[in-house]
């Protein structure tokens, strides 16, 4: 199979997937790097879920449902998607059926037929990752968007995809009846260092107003699985030294705000793409919780040079909270 180094990615001329790509590895051979266009007006809006591959049960139909309405009063730019796209072991080739009855068939509003950004969660590790990878998706469904760790420049924000789930010892050393696709990872280590060398040296480079960071799992966290200890020793420092505004992950069924006390950084979980987690929720300091809803739903961004705002919405469509910052420091919450 020819890799990303080999051959550029042709993407469909399609209005929705007009992506341009810049450079597909650095001197490090770890980060692609796709360009997003903004609207005319320089601003970007887009949604984020995540956990959501069922075959449309445990609501997720109900939630694309209302990703669609939302997504076209907002007249979003691109969907982000924060991994665990195939329950419950990943798929097993470009041509397995889950594709099109998690996502195509799933996903079928018209102002979501735009650019799927996509990170691998846990359980794409446990089917064949390079299935997920594999360029015959977007052929068969051209939103799809799917690299390891990549960045997406979209002019007022670099948004930095980061592969988590190779971070997390207790996979390796503690699989229990799973079989991961470590394929392209190993060896480890290496692996590590130098996603995490890269994505520093892309941090400095970038210019972008705004700087994001999508993973699968979570840093901080009051829902199920809490925090990931692997990220929080080697990610988080490189985010707080870099003044990264926000880190959003899925991996908890949850929807989640968590504003640190130690930095700007806020912690945003969107997780609740269809099966959720009732009650499962542990204690956090009041000072950093700002939400938590243990309940299906998504989350939008709009992003302009000065603003950046975030409203949660569970699978109803309603609207259960917003908060938005401005680069001058100012923040509100509704």
């Amino acid at each position: 199979m020819e890799t990303m180094r080999d051959k550029p990615v042709k993407f469909s001329s399609s209005v929705f997937c007009l992506i341009i790509l810049l450079s597909i590895y650095n001197s490090r051979a770890e980060l692609g790097r796709l360009v997003q266009p903004p609207k005319s007006d320089g601003t970007l809006s887009f949604l984020v879920v995540g956990d959501w591959g069922r075959r449309g049960s445990y609501n997720q139909s109900q939630v694309a449902l209302q990703m669609g309405k939302t997504g076209k009063n907002l007249n979003i730019d691109f969907v982000i998607s924060t991994g665990d796209n195939f329950y419950d072991d990943g798929i097993t080739s470009p041509y397995d059926c889950q594709f099109q009855d998690s996502f195509t068939n799933i996903y079928t509003a018209p102002s979501l037929q735009k650019p799927w950004y996509n990170v691998l969660g846990n359980h794409d590790y446990r089917g064949n990752v390079d299935a997920q990878l594999s360029p015959i998706l977007k052929d068969l469904d051209c939103r799809w968007v799917c690299l390891r760790s990549y960045v997406v420049n979209a002019d007022i924000v670099d948004i930095f995809f980061i592969d988590t789930t190779p971070f997390v010892d207790k996979y390796f050393d503690e699989p229990k009846d799973h079989v991961y696709d470590w394929s392209g990872v190993l060896p480890r280590n290496k692996y590590l260092n130098n996603l995490l060398a890269d994505l520093d040296v892309s941090f400095h480079e970038s210019v972008a107003k705004w700087k994001v960071v999508v993973g699968h799992h979570t840093i901080k966290s009051a829902g199920h699985h809490g925090i990931t200890k692997e990220l929080e020793k080697q990610l988080l420092p490189i985010l707080e030294a870099n003044e990264v505004d926000m880190y959003i992950n899925g991996h908890d069924h949850c929807l989640e705000h968590i504003s640190s006390i130690n930095s700007g950084i806020q912690f945003m979980t969107s997780g609740g793409g269809s099966k959720a987690w009732k009650g499962d929720v542990n204690e956090w300091n009041p000072q950093e919780m700002r939400f938590y809803y243990d309940g299906q739903g998504f989350m939008s961004v709009y992003l302009s040079e000065a603003e950046l705002r975030v409203d949660f919405y569970d699978g109803y469509g309603r609207v259960l909270h917003r908060w938005n910052t401005y680069k001058k420091g100012i923040y509100t919450d509704i």
